[in-house]
């Protein structure tokens, strides 16, 4: 390590140039071939997914998604001349549009039950070739705007469905407000305009080649259209967390009287090993998706992956060429005038930190307890989470999908906002008159509003057809009754009435997206212990001990519980909801807590290894286990927390996008990352390691002889000058090898 970084600064011309002319490169070969970014979702074995293959092999037609258009109207009804005219106009136009297959039109003779009983509301289906996710965007806004055109002279259309959704999508560039965010808290932290720029410098010509490289492998692999953005916003975050506790170990050895280049390969040779192990807990925790079985996650995974892995390599060449560009002008003015005073520092721990340990280190129990029931105590909702989707009542309000949801459930009631579809393959007059008997049970099912009537599809010739026939719940598609409906439907009602070798099955968006909840919930235990092994392992080996990554591994699984308590709690029971603006409460997205968990297990190591091996250190240095974990503490705690708040607020910029799932999904990690750091690394850990004293630090031979050998505390040898020793305040100026560059 301390060689690659001597390297980096006496060459950093070359490194630099290295990486702009990588960006560059990169940049320019993704703009070129373009990306291929595809949110391909299957869940195979599934009924829904069953269903929707059987619509596409014998009708393909009818394989694709159904948007509903809602028409309403204040004064008169929707039946009257003028107002059927000027729909009827719009649904023609609708229905030459490509990739619709057909219009269900409220004022056929098969519609009546398509119009509400006062007049004033109807609702057109629309049924396309294609799912949502392969309808390009181009055509989603052509299939939108299209609908609404319609709209006028007192008429309303407003349009529900996925492909709505995805045109009603409020975008905002959180990635420039988090950038924004962290430059403030790292000036807070810096007092230096060029030290707060460094991070940020580094992690934005890192994350620039990485999402290059995620377009480039798009072509390769399935990647999900959001990956990009994601990845952008969880490498900004570590980015610059990395970055920062590299430069705050390089200042704290300048501020010691150390030589630039020296203060350099010493920062990497220690922080920057807490770095590359930190980077690779995350790595392991995103990759840990692929034992989900789910491919729509897969490329997900890879992309994070791709985005850390190049903030890691940044912040380990890049960075300490760049600091040996500006030498002892990454400290501020006045640390540069103290250090040519010769008033240098001895330590490099913070006075209020230093006194908090000190508190710590007295009454670890009692403050470890206190802190330990306030974490269980914000994780008790996390055990009545219920997984799920929100449906378009949750949307912002004003978008047109809030509009039709509320049009259809003041018309003819929530559950027409998600039918459950009902799909048979039928062949001969005795399995379609078995399929009606299935309809007419399900219909005298509780719990069901309605009914269409069935309809068959003719297969090609001399092959089976399909029957079709939508159900509605009473209840909206996220709410619990609806999710109980589906279960007993699918679990009594349809296999007592099925008849005649017809196998009827129940799919649709509703019937998908509790699929998919199922899937991912019966997934999680495996997924959650492949993670915490792996982890485990790892930190086992970086700090020869069997302690350190259990108290990890369970202090991770806590901050996670306590986190999911708090999302729980604001978005599915509404506590302080209004606070966050969140106007409806409903189930938590199944993916959530499972792309949650990947990030927040992976930054919760982050602290943890960042803190841990600073204590390792001075164990190592002092063979005292109570002091080292007073002297690490002391150090690290006020770079945890600044790292900490910069991920806060990149984090909580998410929750400026107006979408439900994207303001949990920045709640949640927001939460995660202050509940760490305050509480947990600040706190429990250091709490339980005090307790623990020297045992905290054993291994067993037998399994030491074994694993393979890490160094995570580095070889360096704190150099402290004497205070009259004059050094040289300029940049200084590497040209020749440095000679204690060794390895």
């Amino acid at each position: 390590m301390r060689g690659m970084a001597a390297w980096c600064v006496t060459h950093r011309r070359w490194v630099v140039a290295g990486w702009v002319v990588a960006l560059v490169v990169l940049v320019a070969i993704s703009q070129s071939v373009g990306s291929a970014y595809k949110d391909s979702f299957s869940l195979g074995g599934t009924q829904s997914f069953q269903a929707q293959a059987l619509l596409k092999r014998v009708a393909p037609k009818a394989a694709g998604d159904t948007e509903q258009l809602v028409i309403a109207v204040k004064q008169g009804k929707v039946t009257d001349p003028a107002v059927r005219q000027q729909v009827t106009a719009m649904l023609d136009r609708v229905a030459a549009l490509r990739d619709v297959a057909g219009v269900q039109s409220p004022y056929a003779p098969s519609g009546r039950l398509q119009i509400s009983h006062s007049g004033q509301i109807a609702f057109a289906n629309v049924s396309f070739t294609q799912t949502a996710i392969k309808v390009s965007s181009a055509d989603a806004h052509r299939f939108v705007n299209t609908a609404k055109s319609g709209a006028g002279n007192g008429v309303e259309i407003e349009v529900e469905g996925q492909i709505a959704e995805a045109v009603s999508k409020t975008s905002i560039n959180s990635v420039a407000y988090g950038a924004a965010a962290a430059l403030v808290v790292l000036l807070l932290v810096f007092g230096s305009v060029l030290a707060a720029a460094i991070p940020l410098i580094t992690a934005g010509i890192a994350l620039g080649a990485a999402v290059a490289v995620i377009s480039l492998l798009s072509h390769i692999i399935t990647t999900a259209s959001f990956s990009s953005q994601l990845s952008l916003l969880i490498g900004l975050g570590v980015g610059v967390d990395y970055a920062l506790f590299i430069v705050t170990r390089h200042r704290q050895g300048l501020m010691r009287g150390k030589p630039v280049a020296e203060s350099i390969v010493d920062a990497v040779d220690t922080s920057g090993r807490a770095v590359m192990f930190a980077g690779v807990t995350v790595c392991i925790a995103l990759l840990g998706m692929f034992t989900l079985g789910v491919s729509f996650l897969y490329g997900v995974a890879i992309a994070a992956t791709v985005a850390v892995a190049f903030t890691v390599l940044a912040a380990l060449t890049l960075l300490p060429a760049l600091l040996g560009f500006f030498g002892l002008t990454v400290l501020g003015r006045r640390a540069r005038r103290r250090r040519a005073a010769g008033e240098l520092t001895t330590t490099d721990q913070s006075p209020w930190w230093a006194k908090w340990s000190r508190v710590l280190r007295a009454r670890p129990v009692l403050i470890g307890t206190v802190a330990l029931v306030v974490m269980l105590v914000l994780a008790i909702p996390f055990f009545s989470m219920r997984l799920g989707s929100s449906d378009a009542g949750s949307d912002p309000a004003g978008t047109t999908t809030r509009k039709a949801y509320d049009l259809l459930a003041k018309g003819f009631g929530p559950g027409y906002n998600g039918p459950l579809e009902l799909v048979a393959q039928v062949d001969g007059p005795a399995q379609r008159a078995a399929f009606v008997r299935v309809v007419d049970a399900v219909a005298a099912a509780p719990g069901v509003v309605k009914v269409t009537t069935p309809r068959v599809i003719p297969g090609a010739p001399g092959q089976p057809g399909v029957a079709i026939a939508n159900a509605y719940p009473l209840g909206s598609p996220q709410d619990v009754s609806t999710a109980n409906l589906l279960s007993r439907l699918r679990g009594t009602v349809v296999p007592l009435a099925s008849t005649a070798g017809v196998r009827v099955l129940i799919g649709g968006q509703t019937a998908i997206f509790a699929d998919f909840s199922a899937v991912l919930s019966n997934k999680l235990p495996l997924f959650i212990g492949v993670v915490v092994l792996l982890s485990f392992l790892l930190l086992a080996v970086v700090f020869r001990s069997v302690l350190v990554p259990t108290i990890a591994a369970v202090m991770n699984l806590l901050t996670a519980a306590a986190s999911f308590g708090l999302v729980t709690a604001v978005f599915q029971w509404g506590w302080l909801d209004t606070a966050f603006g969140i106007d409806k409460t409903g189930p938590i997205e199944a993916f959530v807590p499972v792309m949650m968990f990947a990030i927040v297990f992976g930054l919760s190591m982050d602290y943890e290894v960042f803190l841990v091996s600073r204590m390792y250190e001075e164990w190592h240095r002092t063979r005292d286990a109570k002091e080292a974990v007073t002297r690490g503490l002391a150090a690290t705690g006020r770079t945890i927390t600044a790292a900490a708040a910069i991920m806060v607020l990149v984090f909580g910029a998410f929750m400026l996008g107006g979408l439900r799932v994207i303001e949990l999904f920045g709640f949640g990690l927001a939460a995660a990352v202050l509940l760490d750091a305050v509480i947990v690394r600040s706190v429990l850990v250091p709490a339980l390691m005090l307790v623990c004293g020297k045992a905290a630090w054993w291994l067993p031979r037998s399994v030491d002889r074994v694993l393979p050998s890490l160094n995570v505390e580095g070889s360096v040898q704190e150099h402290v000058p004497a205070p009259t020793e004059h050094v040289d305040p300029r940049p200084v100026v590497v040209d020749s090898p440095i000679p204690d560059a060794g390895s």
